[in-house]
C-alpha cells in the first residue's frame, strides 16, 4: 500500500510540476521554451561536466546515482535527490521542464507550499552552465534513453 501512495504522490508533484511547466512557459512565456539539450556538443559537455561535477553532484551522485530511497520522503518530509542515470526519471521530462525545474527549483515550479530541498541555480548558474549541465547529463545516457528523450521533446513540441 505504502508503494501506492508513493505514486500517487509522486503523480500530484509531477502535476503540479507541470502546471508551473505551464505557467512559466505557456502562451505569451519567456524565450526558454525552445531550450534545446546538446550532448553532442563536446566543448559543452565539457563544460556541463565541470558545472555538474561543482554543483549538482554532492547530492545526484558522481556517477548520476541519486541518493538512497529517492522516491521516499525522507523525515525531513524532502524527497531525496534523484538519480539522472536510466533509472531516473530525468529523461522523462523534456528538455524545457528540465531546464526550468533546474533554473527556478521544484518547488517554484511546483507552487502551492511544495518543499525541496533542490534550490533553483538561478543568479548561480548562467543559462548556458544550466544547459551545459544537462546535455553532460544527456550525454552520459544509453542511445536508448536518449532516443526515448528525443521523442518526448518532440510530443512536447507538438503540444505547444
Amino acid at each position: 500500500m505504502q508503494n501506492k501512495g508513493v505514486m500517487v504522490l509522486g503523480a500530484a508533484v509531477g502535476a503540479a510540476i507541470m502546471y508551473g511547466i505551464v505557467t512559466f512557459f505557456g502562451p505569451g512565456g519567456g524565450q526558454m521554451q525552445n531550450v534545446e539539450l546538446r550532448p553532442d556538443d563536446l566543448k559543452l559537455v565539457a563544460l556541463g561536466k565541470k558545472v555538474y561535477d561543482a554543483n549538482c553532484a554532492s547530492c545526484h551522485g558522481a556517477r548520476f546515482e541519486g541518493e538512497a530511497n529517492w522516491r521516499e520522503r525522507g523525515e525531513d518530509g524532502l524527497l531525496p535527490a534523484p538519480p539522472h542515470d536510466e533509472s531516473g526519471h530525468t529523461w522523462h521530462h523534456p528538455d524545457a521542464v528540465l531546464f526550468a525545474l533546474t533554473k527556478y527549483g521544484p518547488a517554484v515550479m511546483a507552487g502551492d507550499g511544495y518543499k525541496s530541498a533542490m534550490p533553483g541555480f538561478e543568479g548561480v548558474l548562467s543559462d548556458e552552465e544550466i544547459l551545459a549541465s544537462l546535455s553532460y547529463i544527456k550525454s552520459r545516457w544509453p542511445d536508448e534513453i536518449r532516443q526515448r528523450h528525443d521523442q518526448i521533446n518532440q510530443s512536447a513540441a507538438q503540444q505547444q
